[in-house]
Parts: structure tokens; C-alpha cells; sequence
């Protein structure tokens, strides 16, 4: 049965405002990352769902919280297929810095898109089916979800000014049959009303996801 994924990114960090790559660095919501997770929340409270779970970072998981709680949904489950893509020596730091510290794009301990999507496809996979049939909520993060819709829709979010917003929601239908989402809508207004597009150009999130 066709079970239905809603990938939310989880809100706004003092690393996202600082422009710092954060990976799987732990860094908590600030106050705006807050608001836009409550903004998230009213939005996805026009359909129904099953369940929220989350990456295991406190950033996403307080987001699914904060989602869940106004959904009156249990706590969210973590899952650690859904962290986000590890950025190795490159984390903490700004474009500005990257680029002189790896002129060649050469960052150590970065894990390669190609790992990250294999790790991603099969959590959801496994969501999927303990949720059969039904809809939930992914709390998750950027990079994850752009793995996700370049995979399931080519093209979708390859330019450089197609953000994934802090806060911002993507459905998806995954097919059991061939093990992959396919994409329903990228920046889910949620039954036509939209929480505004966004104003930044992608590397104003994540310099190093339009690199290597």
C-alpha cells in the first residue's frame, strides 16, 4: 500500500543565521527555528497523520516535537537514517572559510551524497512500511531532503536558488514496489495555501551542498 511521507526541515539554527555548515553537529533551534516549527505545525494540521518522527539532532527533533504535540500525535520516534549528511572538517564553518581551508573541494570526513542517499532511502523505506498505508510527518534536514527530490524528480532542485526553507514542508508517495519515493510536491503549500516561497538562494543555507 501507497504510504505518504511529508519531509519537513527542521527550523532555523544560530549556525543557519551565522551561515555556518552544521552536519551532524548538534545545534539546538534558536527562537526563530521555533516559531517557523509552529508555523510548520498549523500548516500540516490541515491534513491528518499517523505519526511524526524525526532525525535524532536536537534541531529536528525539536521540530517533530513541536509538530507532533499540535497534531496531538505521540513524541516523535527518532531515526538515525535520518540524520543529517555529515560535512566532516568543513562543519562549523563558513563559505567564506571552506573555500580557503579546501580550494579543491577536497573536505575530509565528508560523507558522499551517493552514502547519504542509500542510508535515507532505506529509513524511510522502513517508515514506510510501519506505517502502511498511512501519513507521516519526517522531521529531517536539508541535505536529506534534497537527496530525496533530486532522486525521486531530476532537476527538481538542482539549481543553486532552489532553497529547502528552514521549516519548509515536501510530500512524497512511496512505492513499495520499486523501494523509492516519488515526489507529490516540492514545497507543499498543504491544500493551496503557502507559508511564502523563499527569499534565499541555497547557499545561504549550505554553501557545501552545491559543491561537493
Amino acid at each position: 500500500m501507497t504510504t505518504l511521507l511529508y519531509l519537513v526541515r527542521h527550523g532555523e539554527t544560530d549556525w543557519n543565521a551565522q551561515r555556518r555548515i552544521q552536519g551532524s553537529t548538534d545545534i539546538p533551534l534558536n527562537a526563530t527555528g521555533r516559531r517557523q516549527a509552529a508555523e510548520t505545525a498549523v500548516l500540516l494540521g490541515r491534513r491528518r497523520f499517523d505519526a511524526v518522527v524525526a532525525s535524532p539532532l536536537a534541531r529536528a527533533f525539536e521540530t517533530g516535537s513541536i509538530i507532533a504535540d499540535h497534531l496531538g500525535l505521540p513524541t516523535p520516534a527518532t531515526e538515525a537514517g535520518l540524520a543529517e549528511r555529515s560535512y566532516g572538517e568543513a562543519e562549523g564553518l563558513t563559505n567564506d572559510e571552506v573555500l580557503e581551508r579546501y580550494p579543491h573541494d577536497d573536505v575530509p570526513g565528508r560523507e558522499s551524497r551517493s552514502a547519504l542517499l542509500a542510508r535515507v532511502t532505506e529509513t524511510l523505506g522502513e517508515i514506510a512500511v510501519r506505517f502502511d498505508a498511512g501519513a507521516v510527518v519526517v522531521a529531517t534536514h536539508g541535505a536529506v531532503i534534497r537527496s530525496v527530490v533530486n532522486a525521486a524528480a531530476p532537476g527538481t532542485v538542482d539549481r543553486h536558488d532552489t532553497p529547502i526553507r528552514n521549516g519548509s514542508v515536501h510530500s512524497f508517495r512511496w512505492d513499495p514496489e520499486h523501494f523509492h519515493a516519488e515526489l507529490v510536491r516540492f514545497d507543499d503549500p498543504i491544500d493551496e495555501v503557502s507559508d511564502a516561497p523563499g527569499r534565499f538562494a541555497f547557499e545561504y543555507q549550505n554553501p557545501l551542498e552545491r559543491r561537493g
